[in-house]
C-alpha cells in the first residue's frame, strides 16, 4: 500500500513546466523515518522542522532540490487536500517512499478532487471556502504573491472573500508575513501582485505606510500622486537592472556583480533594492506642506522615512542589516539629486557623497535613477539626462569604494595624537576625518604630508 504523496506547488509547478525545487510530501505515519531515509539515500542534510507540525526537511544538494515531510492531516490524502490553501495547490501523487530522488519511472494518477488541474490550465486563483483563511490568515497575502510569480488571477468568489479576511492577515507573526513579501516583491510579476494586494485590501494590513500615500499630491515637476510615483520607482527599478549596460557602460560588470552579492533575509542586493523602491518617499505624507507661492514640499521626509522604516522593520522583524539597508537607502534618496546644480563635481565633492551614503553607496545610486526616472513632470527630460551622467559618474567611484573601501590616512591616530601634542578626543577625530577626505583628494599621500596638514588644519 502507498504510504505517501507528493501534494501541493510541486506538482502545480510541474504541470507549469516551472522547475521543481522544493517537494512537499504528505506521509500517513511518522515523517521522520521517511526524512532520514531519503537524506541517507541522498546523501544530505536532515533536520526538523517544526514541533509543532511534526515536519522535516531534507536537502538533496546534488540535484539542487528541498524535501518537506509532513504527516497527513486527516484520515485519507482527499482530506488532507480539503484543508489546503487554495485549488490548484490541493492536488495530489501517490508515491513509494523508496522512489522519492530517484530519476524515472511511470508517474502515478493524478489525485485531484477539487479541480486545482483545470485551475491551473485556466490559470485561476480559487481559495478553498473561507475556512481556508480562517485556519491561517496569512493565505491572503500568499493570494497576491501568487498571482505575482504565477501569472494567476482570482476568481470573484476568492476576491471577495480575500477582502473580507484581508485585515486578520496581521494576526500572522511577523516574519512569515515578511516572508511572503519577500518573495511577492522580487517575483517578475511584483507589480500585478502589489495591485491586487492593494485592491483587496491586503497591503494596507501589511504595508500600512505604503497605502497611505495614496492620495497625496505633489509638485508640478512629478506627474503622480505619491503611492503612484513609488508604483513606477519600482517600475523603474526593475527596468534600470535591464538596462546596466546602456546606463552605466563599462561599470556594468562590476555593478552586476555587486548587486548579487547576498544581503541578508535571503535576499540579494538588488533584490533588496526593490522594498528600498517601495519604502524610500513613506515620510512624505506627515511632512507635506504647502508653500505661499502654491509649491507642494516635503521637507524631511527622508529622515523621518529612515525612523519609520526602522519601525517597519521590528514589526516585520527583518534582520537588522536589511533594516539598516533600508533605512540608509531612505535617508539618502535625495542626496545625488541635489548634487546635479553644483556640476562639475571635484574629488572632494565626490568623497563626501560617498562617505555620506557608505555603505549604501552602490545601491542608492541607482535607485536615485529610477526615482529620476519615474518622475516626469516640468522640464523631466532635460533634468533626467543630467542626473543619469552624474549618476554614471559616480557609480565608478561608488563601485572603487566598495571594493577597496575609503582611503587609508597615512598616519595612525596616536601618532598624530603625538605628533601634535593633543590628547585622543572629538578633535583627533575630527583632524583624522579631514586627513581621509584630503587622503581621497590626493593632498596627504605620506605621512609628513598629514601631519603637515593637520598642523595646518589645527592653526
Amino acid at each position: 500500500m502507498t504510504d505517501a504523496w507528493i501534494v501541493g506547488g510541486s506538482l502545480r509547478d510541474e504541470l507549469l513546466g516551472r522547475p521543481v525545487r522544493d517537494v512537499d510530501v504528505a506521509v500517513a505515519g511518522d515523517p521522520a523515518g521517511a526524512a532520514r531515509a531519503l537524506a541517507e539515500r541522498v546523501r544530505g542534510p536532515v533536520f526538523r522542522l517544526s514541533e509543532a507540525f511534526g515536519a522535516w526537511r531534507v536537502i538533496d544538494r546534488r540535484a539542487e532540490r528541498v524535501y518537506d515531510f509532513a504527516p497527513l492531516q486527516g484520515d485519507s490524502i482527499e482530506r488532507d487536500l480539503r484543508q489546503r490553501d487554495f485549488t490548484i495547490n490541493a492536488m495530489a501523487r501517490a508515491i513509494e517512499l523508496d522512489a522519492l530522488g530517484a530519476a524515472g519511472g511511470e508517474a502515478a494518477p493524478l489525485i485531484d478532487p477539487l479541480g486545482g488541474r483545470a485551475d491551473v490550465d485556466s490559470r485561476t486563483l480559487r481559495v478553498l471556502g473561507p475556512g481556508a483563511y480562517a485556519s491561517d490568515p496569512l493565505r491572503t497575502l500568499r493570494l497576491a504573491r501568487f498571482a505575482a510569480e504565477l501569472g494567476f488571477a482570482p476568481d470573484p468568489e476568492t476576491e471577495r472573500l480575500t477582502r473580507a479576511a484581508a485585515a486578520r492577515v496581521t494576526d500572522a507573526a511577523g516574519e512569515r508575513v515578511f516572508g511572503e513579501l519577500r518573495r511577492l516583491v522580487i517575483a517578475d510579476g511584483v507589480l500585478a501582485g502589489l495591485e491586487l494586494a492593494d485592491r483587496l485590501g491586503v497591503l494596507d494590513a501589511v504595508l500600512p505606510e505604503l497605502t497611505a500615500l495614496h492620495g497625496v499630491d505633489q509638485s508640478d515637476y512629478h506627474h503622480l500622486d505619491v503611492y503612484d510615483h513609488t508604483l513606477e520607482v519600482l517600475g523603474q527599478q526593475l527596468e534600470v537592472e535591464t538596462r546596466l549596460d546602456e546606463l552605466f557602460g563599462p561599470d556594468a560588470p562590476r555593478l552586476r556583480n555587486a548587486l548579487a552579492e547576498p544581503l541578508g533575509d535571503e535576499l540579494t542586493r538588488v533584490e533588496a533594492l526593490r522594498f528600498g523602491a517601495l519604502v524610500h518617499d513613506i515620510g512624505k505624507p506627515a511632512t507635506r506642506d504647502v508653500r505661499a507661492d502654491g509649491r507642494v514640499t516635503f521637507m524631511g521626509h527622508d529622515s523621518l522615512g529612515e525612523r519609520m522604516v526602522h519601525d517597519l522593520c521590528r514589526r516585520l522583524r527583518t534582520s537588522e542589516r536589511f533594516a539598516r539597508f533600508l533605512a540608509g537607502l531612505t535617508r539618502h534618496h535625495l542626496v545625488l539629486g541635489f548634487l546635479v546644480h553644483e556640476r562639475p563635481l571635484d574629488r572632494a565633492q565626490v568623497y563626501r557623497y560617498l562617505r555620506r551614503t557608505a555603505p549604501v553607496e552602490v545601491e542608492v545610486t541607482l535607485l536615485s535613477c529610477a526615482d529620476r526616472l519615474a518622475t516626469r513632470g516640468r522640464r523631466a527630460d532635460e533634468a533626467t539626462a543630467v542626473h543619469l551622467e552624474l549618476a554614471a559618474e559616480l557609480m565608478t567611484a561608488a563601485l572603487d569604494w566598495r571594493e577597496h573601501g575609503p582611503p587609508r590616512v597615512p598616519v595612525r591616530g596616536d601618532e598624530l595624537a603625538d605628533e601634535l601634542g593633543i590628547e585622543p578626543g572629538p578633535e583627533l577625530g575630527r583632524l583624522l576625518g579631514e586627513l581621509e577626505e584630503a587622503a581621497y583628494v590626493g593632498d596627504a599621500g605620506t605621512r609628513e604630508q598629514a601631519i603637515a596638514l593637520a598642523r595646518r588644519l589645527r592653526a
